[in-house]
């Protein structure tokens, strides 16, 4: 696999100029501007007869303004500067990219290199915006994270209201209320334009357009600028694993062709996704892909991405059918795609040769070895890798098992089980887990009830005391001991009462369940307000003592009759209660420094019974217990975390 990388590396260094103009080719293909205001167009389309540009610029005359036909399947055309050096394609002027098909037939497509699309209420299709205002921006990017807390985060969804909501909503409404929660960085869902909007943002038409339905690309510019002087990390969830099949106004069929950008035939189909598979062995296809990166960060600044669905990429069978057990075998052989391996390669490494302090993030279910080691090693290269393992589990157990049979030693076996110094990110749920034909945890824990007893004026309910308090202790144990970094997708980290469904036939194009009810946590006579605050404090809680950035916990016990986990991370001391209904008396935990009470999940403001004395220190002897030299004596254990008083 690295012989691979290193040889398409070396061809590209050959061939291309090196890596840096290789990936910089979204300043040349497409439509761009000069200094001097002239415009030079470039296009691959190995399968056309001839290509022209036109557009407003030209009264629409689709022959006026042909390309040139250059090797290997490109076009060019320069448009000089008018006499009074006036660009002749003018910013916000609509385009098109007229192909002459084998067939003669001709086609009106929007570039693939095209920046800003926009389609009207009343049509189908996009229409591609020549875009080309000028650039500012104030405030650094933030220095690269120890410790990465990420709010997942859909632009359209980010309001109260039954709409699409836009770029400047997300600016000024819910950029502060991420950074009052206390986390560092934005994972930005659907920002790649997509023609349906219920597909989530993962059926990309235009891979180098920030969507419209939010606004302009000067607005998501903005947005990324503030989050930025906040000091909030933001990544591009980026889907390079599959594509859009819409031909008039995406990648498919560009040049008339089956197999322009992709592969032809059943290869180039995903049968689940009902999408189009990229041919990662294409020198054009990675010149695309390599540049849509480069753009994003250079364009945007983007701080790093989290790539898409992964496993689909890594494997001819993309995972359909498969369960992956670990067996080694599963891994190496046949059935890999080692040209998409090798793609994603030499994605991460040249984003970390040019922009070392960008972040990447891999979607794999599969477990792939070493995809999180470094290039040099033989690795993928990529950051973190998401345990997709552990929403998996908290379902199957809220699903399937009683209080009282909850397995402690499966849960720790979960939440631990990572390869060593391949670096993970841990999640109680995500958006999947949000979405329609799915249920939230709290939905899981709460169900019906969600929607007549979450007043404080209502009488505390078993199943919502339950589900608030189990709520906060999933969500604390996931950070705690599931990786080295943490996400939350938006809303969650209250109880976000209804699923996400987006407008579609289905619910007669309604928006009512498209967005989110950040509102629900301002108002005092609900109970959201305390699961809103128990995650805050959570988070800055970690600020202070990054226990994301430490090593792996030492776990010193996982009790199955008493339903109890204990572990140290950081200087800390993580003591955790799942016993349906039985509290403890001087309960012995193993340690070796005095503690206090810091996070406490049955405090008032959490919503909790105030059953535990903060004023208490918790002092250690030399008594060995669980495998450690000193223990101390907790008085009372309902649950609660304590940090030590020494440094």
């Amino acid at each position: 696999r690295y012989s691979l990388f290193y040889n398409r590396l070396k061809n590209i260094e050959e061939n291309e100029g090196g890596l840096d103009k290789f990936s910089k080719s979204y300043k040349t293909f497409g439509v761009n501007q000069f200094v001097d205001g002239g415009i030079y167009c470039k296009e691959w389309a190995p399968g056309a007869e001839a290509v022209f540009l036109a557009g407003d610029f030209n009264g629409w005359n689709p022959f006026s303004h042909p390309y040139k036909k250059m090797e290997y399947g490109k076009w060019e055309l320069f448009i000089p500067p008018g006499q009074d050096g006036y660009p002749p394609v003018p910013h916000g002027s609509k385009l098109k990219v007229v192909i002459r098909a084998q067939n003669g037939e001709l086609l009106y497509r929007i570039s693939p290199w095209a920046r800003y699309v926009v389609r009207d209420e009343d049509k189908v299709n996009y229409d591609w915006v020549h875009w080309n205002p000028p650039q500012s921006y104030i405030h650094p990017s933030p220095k690269r994270l120890k410790s990465l807390r990420i709010y997942e985060s859909h632009v359209g969804i980010a309001s109260p209201e039954g709409k699409v909501a836009s770029y400047k909503n997300f600016t000024y409404n819910v950029l502060p209320r991420i950074k009052d929660l206390g986390y560092n960085c934005v994972q930005l869902m659907a920002i790649m334009e997509h023609a349906y909007y219920a597909s989530f943002g993962y059926q990309v038409t235009s891979f180098f357009a920030a969507s419209s339905r939010y606004g302009t690309p000067d607005d998501l510019k903005e947005m990324i600028d503030v989050a930025h002087s906040m000091g909030i990390t933001v990544l591009l969830d980026v889907v390079h694993s599959h594509a859009s099949k819409n031909s008039e106004d995406g990648l498919n069929k560009f040049d008339g062709t089956d197999s322009c950008f992709f592969h032809s035939g059943h290869r180039g189909n995903h049968q689940l996704w009902d999408s189009r598979l990229f041919d990662y062995a294409n020198w054009e296809v990675l010149r695309f892909l390599l540049s849509n990166l480069r753009m994003w960060i250079e364009d945007y600044r983007f701080d790093g991405f989290r790539f898409d669905g992964v496993t689909s990429m890594l494997y001819h069978h993309h995972g359909i059918g498969t369960g992956f057990s670990g067996d080694y075998n599963e891994y190496f052989g046949l059935h890999v795609d080692e040209d998409a391996l090798c793609y994603l390669m030499l994605a991460n490494h040249m984003i970390k040769f040019l922009h070392p302090e960008c972040i990447t993030i891999a979607e794999d279910v599969s477990g792939m070895p070493a995809l999180c080691r470094p290039v040099a090693e033989g690795g993928g290269g990529f950051d973190y890798r998401l345990a997709m393992a552990i929403p998996d589990k908290w379902i199957q157990i809220i699903k399937e098992l009683k209080d009282e049979d909850w397995n402690m030693g499966n849960i720790v076996h979960t939440l631990t089980n990572r390869r060593y110094e391949e670096k993970y990110i841990a999640y109680a749920e995500s958006h999947d887990q949000a979405l329609v034909g799915d249920k939230t945890l709290a939905f899981r824990l709460m169900d019906a009830e969600m929607y007549t007893n979450m007043s404080v004026l209502s009488p505390l309910t078993p199943v919502i005391d339950r589900g608030i308090q189990l709520h906060k202790m999933i969500r604390l144990i996931t950070h705690a001991l599931g990786g080295e970094s943490y996400l939350n997708f938006m809303g969650n980290e209250f109880g976000h009462p209804e699923w996400l469904d987006f407008p579609r036939r289905g619910n007669n194009e309604s928006y009512h369940y498209a967005r989110r009810q950040f509102n629900l946590t301002e108002d005092h006579l609900l109970r959201y307000r305390f699961l809103n605050a128990f995650d805050r404090d959570m988070n800055k809680w970690e600020e202070k003592f990054g226990w994301l950035a430490s090593p792996p916990a030492y776990v010193s016990e996982k009790h199955e009759s008493n339903k109890v986990i204990a572990f140290e991370r950081a200087g800390l001391i993580f003591i955790f209660n799942f016993h349906p209904y039985q509290s403890y008396v001087d309960y012995r935990v193993g340690t070796h420094s005095p503690y206090e009470i810091l996070l406490d999940s049955d405090a008032a403001e959490y919503g909790g019974h105030q059953r535990l004395d903060h004023s208490t220190e918790y002092f250690s002897e030399e008594y060995p217990h669980n495998y450690r030299p000193n223990s101390l004596m907790v008085s009372k254990m309902i649950f609660f975390f304590f940090h030590s008083t020494f440094s």
